[in-house]
């Protein structure tokens, strides 16, 4: 299991500790199972699956915030521009795929098809209505209604958690989070996937 780093706060933490919502599901990757940290910015998830022992590559168009985890063994580092219009090889399959704070669409609707199966998508960013709190405020980087509900039922995700709505820490803002997951067949269960087990809150 994934420790939640001490004094951590929730979601969006600027400082750099990881979001709770990616530290409550992060247990659910498979154990050694590798992960991808997308948009990593200063790495503050690379870094907590790559210290629980995942190996991790970790990319951004500006990998500055991860340069003291260049070499280290299990961590790939991918400076890339994931919005320069030519798709990025991004590798895989990956056991865990982690996104916060970006959305890029094009990009948004590939990434189930990197998961392993069993492999889970932790999401969470900025939805509409965050317009009246500030930035980001154009449409092109918020979720609509239910978006990342939509995507999993499109793609065939396995929803283990989801939220929208309004968040006051660390600032005020409205946000999506999705947990799930590229289902596993459970014979017993009349084609429904396996459960996953619902790490406490």
């Amino acid at each position: 299991m994934i420790p939640t780093p001490p004094n951590s706060t929730p979601h969006h933490d600027p400082r750099g500790q990881p979001s709770a919502w990616v530290a409550r599901f992060a247990p659910l990757v498979t154990r050694g199972g590798a992960v991808l940290d997308v948009a990593c910015g200063g790495g503050r998830h690379a870094r907590l699956f790559h210290g629980a022992g995942h190996p991790v590559t970790a990319v951004d168009i500006d990998p500055r915030g991860v340069a003291d985890l260049a070499g280290q063994p299990g961590v790939t580092i991918l400076q890339a521009d994931l919005e320069g219009g030519t798709p990025v090889a991004l590798g895989g399959p990956y056991a865990g795929i982690v996104v916060t704070n970006y959305l890029h669409r094009p990009l948004l609707s590939r990434l189930p098809s990197l998961l392993a199966p069993g492999g889970l998508l932790l999401y969470e960013t900025f939805a509409q209505g965050n317009q009246r709190h500030g930035r980001p405020s154009s449409p092109g980087f918020l979720l609509r209604d239910g978006e990342l509900l939509d995507l999993a039922r499109e793609t065939g995700l396995q929803v283990v958690a989801f939220e929208q709505g309004e968040t006051a820490l660390p600032r005020a803002a409205v946000v999506q989070r999705l947990a799930a997951v590229r289902p596993l067949a459970a014979p017993d269960l009349d084609g429904d996937p396996e459960p996953r087990p619902l790490p406490l809150a």
